[in-house]
């Protein structure tokens, strides 16, 4: 049987829900599940926005034929072509053969390159600014590239007011039943998914994210209708100050984000002294990772959520342990900056962790690293307790 849900009159969500993926684009752990989110605008004429992923094709067919209800559908409006969105155009144009594939001039060379061979009878080409009337409802066509693909636009409808944002202002977690922000505890359940979300996926483009939030700032927007996770159309502005903090790589809270690799336990009693040390000079706002258990996909959430980060790490092979190496690169690749950092490295005969962790974190824009690196010869000795008072004073400075 169909499920889906009324969006407004004449607009329906016609998404699935995926709770069997155990990795979002085969990395991020998923614990919540993802929706793969679609709808259909019901007017004079009918307009499919977006498909989903090829795992979920036929509980998406079924909600798109039974909203359509033996109507034909007209348009079929492609924002985004990762597979995740886009596996179904194939199996629209085959049942439905007289649709209208609607997509600006990447979005059409990519279909080409993903589905060899598909090819729709009746194509749209827009550009920004293009309108595409329905009857009462008319989108108008916003570019978003980098957002985070290249071919990425997002429409806007005017009679309701809505933003079809493709990736943009999702999130990560299924939705159990509930469409609408206002039908679940966003705050207390969703926004550690929909961080983790924005800074791993779409960290990288935050100049790219900027640009469209200017161009959402001049439309009048009720909802915005996501590709993954709920509806908004109750606290926009939540959503739109976390997506302006997150693109400007503002830190959200003040506190100190201690990330570690440990191989015996002696880098990580280190952290724990730094930790309590912390406590001591007055900071409140402290976490604590293990980067070796923690996917790293958590990890950069919380770097970008807090102001200040300390990473602990052995020399390993006279190099960096390669799990803290990971998060360093990851933290470098998606353009984390504004933070202030310091570092903590151990080696029984030759510290060399401290060096290349410099090296990664020196390449970031605008990242003030405390000096000096903390030196661990094996574990933490009595004789350091001064040194470990200055760095967690420096840093907290």
């Amino acid at each position: 049987m169909q499920c889906t849900r009324k969006v407004t009159d004449g607009i329906y969500w016609v998404g699935v829900n995926d709770r069997r993926l155990a990795k979002f684009e085969n990395m991020f752990p998923i614990p919540r599940g993802v929706s793969y989110n679609s709808y259909v605008i019901l007017d004079g004429k009918t307009a499919l926005m977006d498909t989903a992923d090829s795992s979920v094709a036929e509980r998406f067919m079924e909600n798109v034929a039974a909203v359509l209800d033996g109507r034909a559908l007209d348009y079929l409006v492609v924002q985004h072509m990762e597979p995740d969105h886009c596996a179904n155009i194939a199996a629209i144009i085959e049942k439905y053969p007289d649709v209208t594939v609607v997509g600006n001039a990447k979005t059409m060379q990519m279909i080409g390159q993903f589905y060899f061979g598909t090819k729709a009878k009746h194509t749209l080409l827009v550009k920004e600014g293009d309108k595409l009337p329905l009857g009462e409802h008319e989108l108008t066509f916003v570019t978003a590239p980098m957002v985070h693909w290249p071919e990425v636009m997002v429409s806007y409808e005017s009679k309701e007011k809505i933003l079809f944002s493709a990736d943009a202002f999702g999130t990560f977690g299924a939705l159990n039943g509930a469409l609408f922000d206002d039908e679940i505890f966003f705050d207390a359940i969703w926004m550690e998914d929909a961080r983790r979300y924005y800074t791993n996926i779409v960290g990288k483009y935050g100049p790219q994210v900027q640009a469209l939030l200017k161009k959402a700032a001049g439309i009048e927007i009720d909802m915005i209708c996501p590709l993954h996770g709920p509806v908004w159309r109750s606290d926009l502005d939540l959503l739109l100050e976390k997506y302006d903090q997150w693109s400007r790589y503002e830190a959200e809270e003040d506190g100190v984000l201690l990330v570690y690799g440990s191989m015996y336990g002696n880098t990580e009693n280190a952290v724990e002294v730094l930790a309590a040390e912390m406590v001591e000079q007055g900071m409140k706002n402290i976490k604590v990772y293990d980067a070796s258990v923690t996917d790293c996909s958590y990890l950069i959430a919380e770097a970008f959520r807090y102001s200040r980060i300390l990473v602990a790490a052995p020399t390993y092979n006279a190099g960096l342990f390669a799990p803290v190496e990971h998060f360093l690169n990851d933290m470098k690749a998606l353009n984390l900056q504004n933070k202030k950092i310091a570092l903590v490295e151990n080696g029984s005969w030759a510290p060399m962790a401290g060096k290349h962790m410099k090296a990664i974190v020196e390449t970031m824009k605008n990242m003030e690293i405390v000096e000096p690196v903390l030196t661990l010869k094996s574990a933490i000795q009595p004789a350091q307790t001064e040194d470990v008072k200055k760095l967690v004073e420096e840093l907290l400075k």
